[in-house]
């Protein structure tokens, strides 16, 4: 699909209502990213997955976890904008190159733990959140905690919203990820 439906905007000409999100985006990051100036369009959305986002960010899954759950979810997804971004953010959580390359190309992680969670992900996403007896057992024996079940159910909502609303709107890759490109298709 092309962009031309949606318009990345600016401060000036995004609706009023996502003006202070998008004030406040700039202010965090310096710059506006494409993706966010093309939800902007959609206030009501934008808001809805930065409050996703940051209560996601707030969970006791560790910064490490909530990327696996976003990069399955990313590239399961096939959001390229999702898959660079998180890519450049486990490189600069100086993840292993290993398990980075991994969950880009959707192949078993060698850390159990880890690798259970990417699973789980998977999981709640194919049987829409109605994961098996046997599933939660797995993930639970892997020393995760019904707490944490839940929390994967979170990430899989905020980056569900934002993997469709990238892939509807095109949206780019700003500059500083192109480093990060990924090239892959829906699961």
């Amino acid at each position: 699909m092309t962009n031309d439906l949606f318009v990345p905007h600016t401060l000036e000409s995004a609706p009023a209502e996502a003006r202070p999100t998008m004030e406040a985006t700039i202010r965090k990051f310096g710059h506006l990213p494409a993706a966010v100036a093309l939800m902007s369009e959609a206030p009501h959305l934008l808001k809805g997955f930065l409050a996703a986002n940051a209560a996601f960010e707030q969970t006791s899954l560790t910064p490490l976890d909530r990327e696996v759950v976003v990069m399955t979810v990313a590239t399961r997804n096939a959001c390229h904008l999702c898959v660079a971004m998180h890519t450049a953010a486990l490189a600069g959580q100086e993840a292993p190159a290993e398990l980075v390359e991994s969950l880009r190309e959707r192949k078993p992680l060698s850390e159990p733990r880890l690798e259970s969670l990417r699973l789980f992900t998977l999981a709640v996403m194919d049987r829409l959140g109605a994961v098996t007896d046997e599933e939660m057992r797995a993930f639970l024996d892997a020393g995760h905690t019904p707490r944490n079940a839940l929390e994967v159910v979170l990430g899989v909502g905020a980056y569900t919203i934002s993997t469709f609303a990238n892939r509807m709107t095109a949206a780019p890759l700003d500059p500083s990820l192109r480093p990060f490109a990924w090239k892959g298709e829906p699961s």
